[in-house]
């Protein structure tokens, strides 16, 4: 049998070769490599699409929540709570803009934000939120929202795993301050490089990104804050336009093909994902969980499937965070997931024949 890939984007170029060769041609002969027509379309385009006044684009997802939480104000003394089962993308970001991470476990159902360990990690240095929508699963917003309406708290919303997704029928990434997505080659929406973009509805905040992400300058040589070099490329925007209008079919697709997989695993002894009342995911990513994950895997292997690990080690237990004070035991939901957790293959081109296949010998083993 052929292998199976856990991400194909030879097969998703190859469906817009002519169209994507030609937008690419057209950027390279124009020459407007940074901040080009591309770019600024593409921005509007996005925009559109997320229900956002505003985009812009920036160098990569981290970026785009780096700048987003300085825009907002964030920076030294300040701190930030996230969870802990997330990417590690999401706390550096915090780093970089001098404030303090700070962890907290997740729901057991929905790998998102708990709830009530938020409550309990509000301090008087609290200065954000940091809800990650993780696997393309929207956070529960409404209660995040009104604990930072009553301490005056930004909400800077990770939707880097969450293109399109929607709660409680509106799309996310406009519910708070600022939406930070990424472009990352295997995103939902996937440029063929690093990409970002950050979206708000706030006219100052926009004005304010704007600046940061390039060089602190309205007008060139002419700097009004300390910026950063922090900009979304002219061909990556045009890849990123010819992309866009299957965005929607694309999810779609990604949402047949998670029905498929949680029609053929019932019954099974893996715990499957669950979707809230209120959510619209977007299924980045098909995440199970398993007693016996190393041979879960060794059975895919044998057959040519691949699979992932989203992820291994929790942010709170890598060397890079070890100054934040944590060990084992201190975010029990997350510790006891990351030793279970296995992704199977899921992108939008991925055939009925390759679920029923990958599903099968799951099921086998």
């Amino acid at each position: 049998m052929p292998p199976i890939q856990f991400v194909d984007l030879k097969r998703q170029y190859r469906n817009l070769q002519p169209e994507m060769d030609a937008a690419v041609l057209r950027a390279l002969g124009r020459g407007d490599y940074i901040l080009g027509e591309d770019t600024r379309e593409f921005e509007k385009e996005y925009a559109q699409f997320i229900g956002a006044a505003h985009c812009l684009g920036v160098g990569d997802g981290t970026d785009a929540l780096h700048l987003a939480l300085l825009a907002a104000g964030v920076g030294a003394g300040d701190e930030v709570i996230v969870q802990a089962n997330t990417y590690i993308a999401s706390v550096l970001a915090i780093s970089l803009a001098g404030a303090t991470p700070v962890l907290v476990d997740c729901d057991p159902e929905t790998y998102n934000l708990d709830l009530a360990a938020v409550e309990r990690a509000l301090t008087p240095r609290t200065k954000a939120l940091l809800p990650v929508h993780l696997y393309g699963q929207p956070a529960d917003l409404d209660p995040l929202l009104a604990i930072a309406r009553d301490r005056k708290l930004a909400v800077i919303e990770d939707v880097a795993q969450a293109h399109g997704a929607k709660y409680k029928g509106r799309t996310v990434g406009t519910f708070g301050d600022v939406g930070c997505f990424s472009f990352y080659p295997g995103k939902n929406l996937g440029a063929y490089g690093d990409g970002g973009a950050v979206v708000t509805n706030s006219p100052a905040l926009a004005e304010r990104l704007s600046l940061l992400r390039n060089y602190g300058q309205k007008v060139k040589y002419v700097h009004l804050v300390r910026g950063f070099n922090s900009r979304l490329d002219t061909v990556q925007a045009a890849i990123l336009r010819v992309k866009l209008p299957h965005l929607a079919r694309w999810n779609e697709q990604r949402r047949a093909a998670a029905a498929l997989y949680t029609e053929l695993l019932a019954g099974t002894r893996l715990v499957l994902p669950k979707v809230a009342p209120w959510a619209e995911p977007v299924w980045h990513l098909y995440v199970v969980q398993t007693d016996d994950r190393a041979g879960l895997q060794a059975a895919l292997d044998a057959e040519g499937i691949q699979h992932g690990i989203h992820y291994p080690v929790p942010v709170h237990l890598q060397e890079a965070y070890r100054d934040l004070g944590h060990r084992e035991g201190s975010f029990p939901v997350t510790e006891a997931m990351a030793p279970r957790l296995l992704s199977l293959p899921m992108f939008p081109e991925i055939t009925e024949e390759e679920v029923r296949r990958v599903a099968a010998v799951c099921a086998a083993f």
